[in-house]
């Protein structure tokens, strides 16, 4: 199996780097200080194309493929984790509606979301429920010509300046997906503050009281919201987390590399101890292998092979496994600097987290993984 990139992908893969070291990076920082995204970022990333990357060019996209998208979200993830995770969410809302959607739907709402005009954000977890998702409780039900939905939805990421929600609720017993505007009057957006990582990421809780939807918001069939829509949006999701935490380990591996060559003790620098030279060596191998897993799981799912779900889930339990090793190294080479909001290593630190809990808990991962692996070794 050949992983290596095109010509056309390294040049795309230089233009993502090159838009994160002048349009994101500059004001990672800014970010978690306010938690809270940028003006300015969020037009850079309108006019870049780059939330229209899983949108097919009919609807005003530029349709990446899923290794293009793994390498933007690297590098985007290499710069700040919070614009990052917009990518993520947005594009599940984008490919939920492109696989799932009725051709209305998909001829309203697609270009909107390519071009960033509208943002969509995805409202799965509750108070009460995180993982075990087919429990959720929030409720539908269908009265003449319109669904009213009840409940309450926590920790959705970017509800802050969605636009636009995936609501997973229980119609009549089963779980199914619908479409909630930003603009319903029945919808109460709280934000949330205070967040350990990707503090950025302009969380909230939502409120649903009597909300009154139009019977079309429905998305696919009654009963299919999470073996059909939840299914396709979170794998979507482990996939583009998993490349993310790549490019936060690999922002550590960097920052790690310029301190430990700049940084003396005892006359000498850091570079030359051998116990830094370990730490240095164990992030690029560990940095290599996260790397090698998401190409695994990005290319079978640009050939279509079933097994790239299970391949996202070893992909994204071992990029979020990582990244926490190597910040945590990271930290340590350099020193007292690394707890210091001086240095971008404190926040990586706090950012890196966030990656064993977010779309799957890492527990969750070992749980899936070990089933998979007794019925088929």
């Amino acid at each position: 199996m050949d992983f290596r990139l095109t010509r056309e992908q390294i040049e795309l893969q230089k233009q993502f780097r090159c838009f994160t070291d002048e349009k994101i990076a500059p004001y990672a920082q800014q970010h978690d200080e306010e938690e809270k995204l940028t003006d300015e970022v969020l037009e850079y990333m309108k006019q870049s194309g780059y939330l229209g990357t899983m949108i097919p060019q009919q609807y005003g996209g530029t349709m990446l493929n899923m290794v293009e998208t793994g390498l933007l979200n690297e590098e985007i993830g290499r710069g700040c984790a919070s614009v990052r995770s917009l990518l993520t969410v947005h594009g599940m809302v984008a490919l939920g509606i492109l696989r799932w959607g009725t051709e209305t739907q998909k001829d309203y709402w697609l270009p909107k979301l390519a071009s960033g005009s509208k943002i969509g954000a995805f409202g799965l977890t509750e108070p009460l429920v995180g993982s075990d998702a087919k429990s959720v409780s929030t409720s539908a039900i269908l009265h003449e010509d319109s669904y009213i939905l009840n409940g309450v939805k926590k920790w959705i990421t970017m509800g802050q300046i969605a636009d636009v929600f995936i609501i997973m609720a229980q119609l009549d017993g089963k779980p199914t997906a619908f479409l909630v505007e930003r603009d319903n009057p029945n919808l109460t957006i709280k934000p949330m503050k205070g967040l350990l990582g990707c503090r950025a990421s302009m969380i909230t809780e939502l409120t649903l009281e009597d909300c009154r939807i139009p019977a079309d918001s429905i998305i696919g069939a009654p009963g299919t919201g999470l073996s059909h829509i939840a299914l396709t949006c979170l794998d979507y999701g482990r996939y583009t987390v998993a490349w993310g935490a790549v490019g936060t380990a690999q922002a550590c591996l960097e920052a790690s590399v310029h301190y430990a060559r700049k940084r003396k003790q005892f006359g000498r620098p850091l570079r030359e101890y051998q116990l830094i030279q370990k730490m240095i060596s164990e992030m690029i191998v560990s940095i290599k292998a996260a790397r090698l897993m998401c190409f695994h799981a990005g290319n079978l799912k640009d050939i279509g092979d079933p097994d790239t779900i299970m391949e996202t889930w070893a992909a994204k339990y071992y990029s979020a496994s990582i990244v926490n090793k190597i910040a945590s190294d990271a930290v340590q080479i350099h020193g007292a600097n690394g707890c210091s909001r001086d240095y971008p290593i404190e926040r990586y630190f706090r950012d890196a987290r966030i990656n064993e809990i977010i779309e799957g808990t890492s527990q969750m991962h070992e749980v899936l993984i070990a089933m998979n692996g007794f019925r088929t070794i």
